[in-house]
């Protein structure tokens, strides 16, 4: 749903910037690109070095500069610091930064940040945007830096509160006016009690029984029998007559539905695996397998019809055709721009499937709640989540691929388009 919230001011305006981002940020610079005097999204970086400053403007306008619709841009630094603090302040530092309180320094810039600004505006015009203002909230403070006559200590935070016919349209529209954490908040698993793991690790045990007795398929990391008691160890070989015998139901039924993967895939995103056992053992054992993650990835970034072409690709790319350029494209954020809405239900659903799995089996579900953070724009989300598949698994695939793009500042291209 669009959503217009008109800013009078300065100070309204900062106030809705955590509404546009979707938490509030800390230690940051933010971005708002704009067009005809509208908002078109906000991107979030972390506050450079101060060696990294000119790096981190020019690659910041040219993230901007891909927005085609952008004519102009608001330009907001968060930090530690106090307003009349001398760089550094933060960390510790006197006046002179890092080399003490040396003589005939000059005077200090009224607001933390102004060297950020100055980088940030001189490559914005070389680029032919207009940065329209410029803005630091501080720890004690907040103000523009083309404020000639901003106070000491700058203008009070208190009055960057959501103004009451603002809070009222949001509220209307369903969304937060000052929506809670700030960047980093949301990269951690959500909590599962002891009793729902050992429940889930029952469910994969006999669900990998009946697919290795049944078809013949091995399970992944040196088997899941034995994860409820005794972790991850090896499993021993499986004798077919006894083993037949002791399939559980659910677990022969659940197998039967994996013949049909992208109708499995559009189920689970209505599914709560906490109260369903079997089906967490389900997604946790294809998430597993990179073949069938890689359709569950492309079937939630499109719809039920792209799972269909991903599953009819594998199976060709593994009798030697080529896989399909344009579902590649997908992996690397260069396709059609996917549901917003669809991806946080998938992020969500993977979320609790990896909190509930074994450990062996968590990689895969950490590093596609990776991708998935990082199709929706949260590439500090990313970079934890493939952290914490890479923990378990150093040379997990999906994991590393991850990573690399946060390193390497690398977004969707879907994200400098605008409708």
């Amino acid at each position: 749903m669009s959503l217009t919230v008109k800013a009078a001011d300065a100070a309204q305006f900062l106030s809705l910037v955590p509404r546009l981002l979707g938490f509030t940020p800390t230690r940051s610079l933010v971005l708002v690109p704009m067009a005809r005097g509208r908002s078109l999204g906000a991107m979030r970086l972390d506050l450079p070095h101060e060696d990294l400053v000119d790096t981190v403007a020019s690659q910041a306008i040219g993230m901007m500069c891909r927005i085609a619709e952008a004519e102009a841009l608001i330009a907001v630094v968060y930090t530690d610091e106090a307003i009349g603090s001398p760089p550094g302040a933060a960390f510790g530092l006197g006046p002179g930064g890092a080399f003490g309180d040396l003589p005939g320094l000059p005077e200090l810039p009224d607001l933390p940040g102004a060297d950020l600004i100055d980088a940030l505006d001189a490559h914005a015009y070389a680029c032919g945007l207009h940065l329209i203002d410029a803005l630091t909230v501080a720890s004690n403070g907040w103000g523009s830096h083309d404020d000639p006559d901003l106070p000491p200590g700058g203008h009070p935070l208190d009055r960057l509160r959501v103004h009451r016919a603002a809070a009222v349209a949001l509220e209307e529209a369903g969304a937060d006016a000052l929506p809670a954490g700030d960047q980093a908040s949301g990269a951690t698993l959500p909590r599962v009690d002891a009793s729902s793991r050992r429940a889930v690790a029952r469910a994969l045990d006999a669900l990998s029984m009946a697919l290795e007795v049944l078809c013949g398929i091995p399970s992944v990391a040196g088997g899941a029998r034995g994860s409820a008691a005794h972790g991850d160890s090896a499993e021993e070989p499986v004798d077919q007559a006894s083993a037949s015998a002791r399939i559980d139901p659910a677990a022969l039924e659940a197998a039967c539905e994996l013949d049909d993967l992208p109708a499995l895939f559009e189920a689970a995103l209505t599914w709560h695996p906490s109260a369903e056992p079997m089906h967490a053992a389900m997604l946790g054992w294809c998430l597993s397998r990179p073949s069938l993650r890689d359709i569950a990835l492309v079937q939630w970034a499109s719809d039920a019809t792209g799972g269909d072409v991903a599953m009819e690709a594998q199976r060709r790319w593994e009798d030697g055709a080529e896989y399909p350029a344009d579902l590649a494209e997908v992996m690397w954020g260069d396709g059609a721009r996917p549901d917003a809405e669809r991806l946080q239900r998938a992020l969500a659903l993977v979320r609790e499937v990896a909190a509930l799995v074994p450990k062996a089996h968590r990689p895969g579900p950490l590093a596609l709640c990776g991708w998935l953070s990082w199709a929706l724009g949260r590439s500090s989300h990313a970079d934890r989540y493939a952290a914490m598949a890479l923990a378990i698994d150093r040379r997990h695939g999906l994991a590393d691929i991850v990573r690399s793009f946060v390193r390497a500042g690398h977004l969707p291209d879907w994200a400098f388009r605008v409708g």
